[in-house]
């Protein structure tokens, strides 16, 4: 059977100007004619298709942090939500908080997505959101309300004024959410990001190889934050790049000598550390 490779993409696979070199082109795409290659990323289907267009995906894409699963082909394979009466809960403990989230939920049958940005922006969301410049996704949400199926409510901020929150959520909602805080090192800030309780990268992974008739332990991963940690701990073998968060080298079986801007994934597909 070939062998799976499953990479995150921001600050992994990609570089931090979010381009692929093209020895990572070649290295992949030699690498895919006899493994099975997918992605596992916060981004949606849409913009994994803008950046990862020279690459040959032939394996499941997991996205939006696992919340959806699709094929190449984007058959839905997979799909969590959030249901509107628990986000609104959500947005008003943050609101109580000081903060308004970006929302990113369903908006029609062919799963494409809205990105709502909120009505307060603090600095970092301004920055985020500078990101999104022109992207037909992004609605202005004046009522800072959820969606009827949202994939992911993400709060952009500081520590200070992100923990409180995290705290509250948690103790509130329970295993009613799935989330997770964690720094953001390259921009200074950090971020919160609550999902389905089954709509993390661990989950989404079990689902992909229960699709494709084989087991976790056949599958090497790659990633570098806190949101990969769950399928570190689930796949054969976890890989961290040289510029992963230090509590995920703490779980990874291998930590590359190489960061994502040094082709780290490259390198050890093709063996070359």
């Amino acid at each position: 059977m070939p062998p799976i490779y499953i990479t995150d993409l921001d600050h992994t696979f990609l570089r931090s100007d979010l381009s692929i070199s093209p020895y990572s082109i070649e290295t992949w795409n030699s690498k895919a004619q006899n493994a099975l290659m997918g992605v596992a990323t916060a981004r949606s289907f849409t913009k994994s298709q803008e950046l990862l267009t020279q690459l040959h995906i032939n394996a499941p894409l997991i996205l939006l942090d696992g919340s959806i699963i699709v094929t190449p082909e984007r058959t839905l394979i997979d799909l969590k939500t959030l249901e509107k009466e628990i986000g609104d809960a959500i947005v008003d403990i943050g609101s109580r908080h000081g903060i308004d989230p970006f929302v990113i939920g369903i908006k029609d049958s062919n799963i494409n997505e809205a990105f709502l940005y909120p009505r307060k922006l603090n600095d970092y969301q301004r920055e985020v959101l500078k990101g999104y410049k022109d992207d037909p996704r992004m609605q202005f949400n004046p009522h800072n309300r959820t969606m009827e199926q949202n994939l992911k409510i993400v709060y952009f901020g500081y520590e200070d004024q992100l923990r409180p929150l995290y705290d509250e959520i948690t103790a509130t909602f329970g295993n009613a959410v799935e989330a997770k805080l964690s720094p953001e090192k390259y921009g200074g800030g950090w971020f919160l990001t609550i999902l389905h309780p089954e709509g993390d990268k661990a989950h989404a992974l079990a689902k992909v190889t229960e699709y494709l008739g084989r087991d976790p332990k056949d599958v090497t991963v790659f990633g570098d934050s806190v949101n990969d940690i769950g399928m570190f701990r689930l796949a054969g073998t976890s890989v961290a790049v040289a510029n992963a968060l230090d509590e995920v080298k703490a779980v990874a079986d291998v930590v590359l000598p190489h960061s994502n801007d040094e082709d780290g994934v490259a390198r050890y597909l093709e063996g070359k550390l």
